[in-house]
């Protein structure tokens, strides 16, 4: 894959990324990071540009996928859109109607299209089964009212620190993994990650709540997901469809995982967060996350071998029996 097609199928999935028009400035502005991000991290400062392209409608989806020749890339382009669609759990009518589009631009046949959106939709089911859709207490991820009353949790802190690490290896692993499926699962798992913290300090929250809480940290859904996809493209992993075989890791993900470092500074976050009396506002949540990130992305160098060993076993059934905590 040559650098026109990369910025081809980056640019494809930033209008998916934008497609609904009602991206939160929070979660625009993270997309904005990561694409200054990529652009420093693979020496290509052209993406903060196609990025600014994409949001001012000066690139069009006719141009990127008519640089899309090969089957095997258009596949690829189609099936991050539709990841990039779903990542935040449902597919808008807006974001239907650009797909349906999308797919017509990339001329897939229908079976091809099919398979896609049911593998991905496959995944999505997964953030149903890591909390549940609703439940009796409704707390919000912002300083709760009245004196802070610390949480004694019903875990020691070295069973969470342990539960911590394990959501983080395997997410760094799923990381490593070329199928658009490892990607998407990782934020269900950070979701259960959360759901089991907060569990732990007698707070039970649903699945909006969660997700409220990982976006205040700074972590969007969309964006994180993107910048998955980003990382895998511009490294080199998601290559034809023939180099993406069940199970194989990736030549050029030995320096990755990225996201064990995310879900570890999460997960400490999440941590604080309950044990203190959920006593933490927006800005600070945001500036705890950072802070915490520095010291997990230290830590992601030192797990990396027992990431990569871990990689080399994973399987969708595997995660998603991980994920329903069977």
């Amino acid at each position: 894959m040559n650098p026109e097609q990369q910025r081809a199928i980056l640019t494809l999935a930033l209008f998916a990324a934008f497609a609904d028009g009602e991206k939160h400035a929070r979660e625009r502005e993270e997309i904005r990071r990561i694409a200054e991000s990529l652009a420093n991290d693979a020496g290509t400062p052209d993406l903060m540009k196609l990025y600014q392209d994409v949001l001012l409608r000066r690139a069009s989806l006719e141009g990127a996928a008519g640089m899309l020749a090969e089957a095997e890339l258009r596949q690829l382009a189609y099936e991050m859109a539709v990841c990039v669609c779903e990542a935040d759990g449902q597919v808008s009518e807006a974001e239907r109607r650009f797909l349906d589009n999308l797919k017509g631009l990339l001329a897939l046949d229908a079976a091809s299209a099919d398979r896609i959106e049911h593998e991905a939709d496959a995944i999505v089911q997964l953030s149903a089964a890591a909390a549940p859709a609703s439940a009796p207490t409704a707390v919000a991820p912002v300083a709760a009212a009245g004196p802070v009353v610390a949480a004694q949790p019903n875990l020691s802190e070295a069973e969470l620190d342990k539960s911590i690490l394990n959501y983080s290896l395997l997410n760094g692993a799923l990381e490593l993994l070329p199928q658009s499926w490892a990607s998407m699962a990782i934020i269900p798992l950070q979701i259960k990650m959360v759901y089991g913290i907060g569990k732990a300090h007698g707070v039970t929250l649903d699945q909006g709540h969660i997700k409220e809480f990982i976006a205040a940290a700074g972590v969007g859904l969309t964006s994180q997901y993107l910048e998955q996809i980003g990382r895998k493209l511009l490294g080199g992993l998601l290559g034809k469809m023939a180099g993406r075989t069940m199970g194989k890791v990736g030549g050029a993900a030995t320096g990755m995982a990225f996201s064990f470092a995310s879900t570890y500074a999460l997960g400490q976050l999440a941590k604080r967060y309950y044990a203190g009396g959920r006593q933490m506002d927006t800005a600070m949540l945001k500036d705890s996350f950072q802070n915490l990130l520095g010291p997990a992305k230290q830590l992601q160098s030192q797990y990396l071998p027992q990431i990569r060993q871990q990689a080399e076993t994973l399987d969708m059934g595997q995660v998603m029996s991980m994920v329903r905590g069977r």
